[in-house]
């Protein structure tokens, strides 16, 4: 019983850090959209750039905010590929929550790769080849109104309403910053993870507070809690306990360092996966020390999280091509890992 309740522990603490994370990017992607649009199709690399940035925020939206501008022609092909290399989806949140330090390397390096392999893509496949079934489409994605949210009067119109989801998430909140204040959820020293967790969680509070009703509901209580939360809880909790069942009842370490090639592969085809979750075991594996950096890069470039959804609807080509792109710049950034040995 121990072991699940230090998994609970834990996958309380990634999901709780993972949700005032996903309330604080929603709430700046809606706050800033558009901004890009002006100058954007004109220069390759501020498209690379821009697609690089994107494919680096934790969760889906940056990918999400990709695939609208590919299927606008605002961005190319290889942008798009850029992104997907770039992202690690909802797990992004959860290795800078396990390894911090690690989890930034990883996605500094998957960032710079990105631009490459989008630059070499654009060179070497034709636009009209990609684009040709993307004609006369549109691609509705999760959007929403501007608001200027920052307002005392807001507060108070605010609690003039019976709102159970403000209600709801403002004790979520308040429950996850009492416990990392208090040393049950979390680091139990004061350290700069801690400091960063009470931090967010702050922040996601006054957002809570401040926001107008539509924007709560739409954008953080309808997108952010019904949709991601008690999936990354459960992928989260029964991941690392498979894990840890697997660590401690069988000498699964000892059989994945003997079969790294296997795993190198068994990473890239999980990849393919357009859902967030199953990257996760790798994630854990990598955390508990029981494959290299290299399996765990591989797997990060190949996979997207669930950011390839919605192209997946719109354009079946384009979704095939970034996999297999992806999959082979994976496959060959973890085979040279696994020579030279990182």
């Amino acid at each position: 019983m121990k072991i699940f309740f230090d998994v609970f522990k834990n996958a309380l603490m990634i999901t709780g850090f993972v949700f005032v994370m996903m309330l604080i990017i929603e709430y700046i992607n809606v706050q800033t959209k558009g901004l890009w649009h002006n100058s954007l199709s004109k220069s390759q690399w501020k498209q690379y750039f821009l697609a690089a940035v994107l494919g680096g925020i934790p969760g889906c939206l940056g990918a999400y905010t990709a695939v609208t501008l590919y299927s606008h022609k605002i961005i190319s092909f290889g942008a798009l590929v850029t992104t997907m290399i770039a992202t690690s989806g909802d797990e992004a949140f959860i290795m800078l929550a396990m390894f911090p330090k690690k989890g930034l390397i990883l996605m500094a390096i998957i960032f710079i790769i990105g631009i490459l392999a989008g630059f070499v893509t654009d060179k070497l496949i034709s636009k009209k080849f990609i684009l040709k079934e993307l004609e006369n489409k549109k691609l509705p994605l999760h959007t929403g109104h501007s608001c200027f949210c920052i307002s005392y009067k807001n507060i108070f119109s605010n609690f003039k309403r019976d709102s159970m989801p403000r209600i709801l998430m403002l004790i979520i909140v308040s429950m996850f910053l009492l416990g990392t204040v208090s040393g049950s959820i979390g680091p139990q020293s004061w350290n700069w993870i801690r400091v960063t967790i009470m931090l967010t969680s702050l922040i996601a509070l006054m957002i809570i507070i401040t926001v107008p009703e539509h924007f709560l509901e739409d954008h953080l209580w309808n997108h952010v809690v019904k949709v991601h939360i008690p999936r990354i809880f459960l992928w989260t909790f029964g991941t690392l306990s498979v894990v840890q069942i697997l660590l401690k009842f069988f000498n699964i370490d000892d059989w994945i360092k003997g079969n790294m090639s296997i795993v190198l592969v068994l990473a890239v085809l999980v990849g393919i996966i357009p859902e967030s979750g199953p990257h996760l075991v790798f994630v854990t594996l990598f955390a508990s020390g029981t494959v290299p950096f290299s399996i765990l890069l591989a797997s990060s470039i190949v996979q997207d999280g669930h950011g390839m959804l919605p192209l997946l609807a719109e354009s079946k080509k384009s979704f095939f091509y970034v996999k297999i792109i992806n999959m082979a710049v994976g496959g060959l950034v973890g085979v040279i890992g696994l020579f030279v040995g990182f």
